[in-house]
C-alpha cells in the first residue's frame, strides 16, 4: 500500500507545473536598489549591504546580511571601498551567485580635494582604475550614481544581469531599461535648466567629503572638498581653507550624515555660513538630485 501510495505521489508532483524560483539580488548602496527596481519592474527582491545612513568607507556586514548572501542569485556592485574590501569574502559565500560589475566600462576620475577644486583639471578622460598615470584605485572616485549619464550605463549592466539571471523575462527588463534611460535623459536636462540660473563666477561649491565630483564634472561646477580620503584637514589646510572660502563668499557648507561635521562646523562658524545636508546615498535617487540641484541653487545664486 506505502509503494502504491509512494507511486502516486510521485505522479502527482511530476504533473504540477514547476515555478522557477525569482532571483534575489543584492546591491551595496541603496541608489542602486532604486535602479535594480526600475529595470524589473519592482518584480525582483533587492536587498541593500550598505543599511542606510552607514559609510560604504565603514562599513562591516551582519552576520543576519551574510547568511541572506548564501540564497542570492545576484549581486551588483558599484566599485566603491566596501566593494573592494568585501567582494572576495562574499563570492566566497556564495560562489554560484553572479557578479554584476556595474561600474564596468566607466572612467573614473580622481577624487579632488581644496587643492584641485575641479576634475577636469587632472585630465580624467586618460584615466581608468589601473591608469598609466599611476593614480592608485583608492585616488579614483567612486560616486559614479550621481551623474545621471553614468546612470545609463550602470543600468544596462543591471538589465544584462537580470536578463542572464531570468531569461524568462528578458523582453519585460529590456522595455523596463528605454524606459529607465528616457527618464534619465529628462532629468539630466531638468537638473542643466535648474542650474543654469547659477552664474559663471559663482559656480565654485565647498562641501565636507568630495562626494559629488561627477555632478560637478557633468554640470559645469567646481567642488572644493574639506576631507579627503577619510582624514580631517590639519590646521594649517583648515586655514587655507577658510582663506579660500572667504575669498570665494561662501555662505553654504555641504555636508552628508555618514561623517563627522565638526571641521565643517568650525568653517562655518569662521566665515559666518551654514551646514545644509546633501546625502549622495540616499535611495530616492532621482529626487535627491533634484534636491541636489535646488540647493546649490539657493545657496550660489
Amino acid at each position: 500500500m506505502k509503494k502504491i501510495l509512494g507511486h502516486i505521489l510521485l505522479l502527482l508532483f511530476c504533473c504540477v507545473p514547476q515555478v522557477t524560483a525569482s532571483p534575489r539580488a543584492f546591491v551595496t548602496i541603496p541608489p542602486q536598489k532604486y535602479f535594480v527596481d526600475h529595470i524589473s519592474g519592482g518584480q525582483i527582491p533587492v536587498s541593500i549591504m550598505v543599511l542606510p545612513g552607514a559609510s560604504p568607507h565603514t562599513y562591516e556586514p551582519k552576520p543576519k546580511q551574510m547568511a541572506q548572501l548564501a540564497a542570492a542569485s545576484l549581486y551588483f556592485t558599484i566599485g566603491d571601498s566596501f566593494d573592494l574590501i568585501w567582494m572576495e569574502r562574499i563570492q566566497a559565500i556564495n560562489p554560484k551567485m553572479t557578479i554584476v560589475r556595474t561600474e564596468a566600462n566607466i572612467t573614473k576620475i580622481p577624487i579632488t580635494d581644496h587643492h584641485e577644486t575641479h576634475a577636469h583639471h587632472l585630465e580624467p578622460e586618460s584615466l581608468s582604475e589601473h591608469d598609466h598615470h599611476g593614480v592608485e584605485h583608492s585616488l579614483l572616485d567612486p560616486h559614479i550614481w550621481l551623474d545621471p549619464n553614468l546612470v545609463k550605463i550602470q543600468a544596462q549592466h543591471i538589465c544584462t544581469g537580470l536578463m542572464m539571471a531570468d531569461p524568462q523575462n528578458v523582453q519585460q527588463y529590456q522595455q523596463n531599461l528605454e524606459k529607465f534611460e528616457q527618464q534619465l535623459t529628462a532629468l539630466d536636462q531638468e537638473i542643466q535648466d535648474t542650474l543654469a540660473v547659477i552664474p559663471a563666477e559663482k559656480r565654485s561649491f565647498l562641501v565636507f567629503h568630495p562626494s559629488w565630483g561627477y555632478f560637478a564634472k557633468a554640470y559645469g561646477l567646481q567642488q572644493q572638498a574639506v576631507e579627503v580620503q577619510g582624514k580631517e584637514p590639519s590646521p594649517r589646510e583648515l586655514s587655507q581653507i577658510i582663506a579660500q572660502a572667504q575669498a570665494l563668499d561662501t555662505k553654504v557648507i555641504f555636508v552628508q550624515p555618514q561623517f563627522s561635521q565638526k571641521s565643517a562646523e568650525v568653517i562655518a562658524q569662521q566665515i559666518g555660513a551654514t551646514t545644509v545636508h546633501l546625502d549622495p546615498l540616499a535611495e530616492d535617487w532621482a529626487n535627491n538630485l533634484r534636491h541636489a540641484a535646488q540647493a546649490l541653487v539657493q545657496a550660489l545664486q
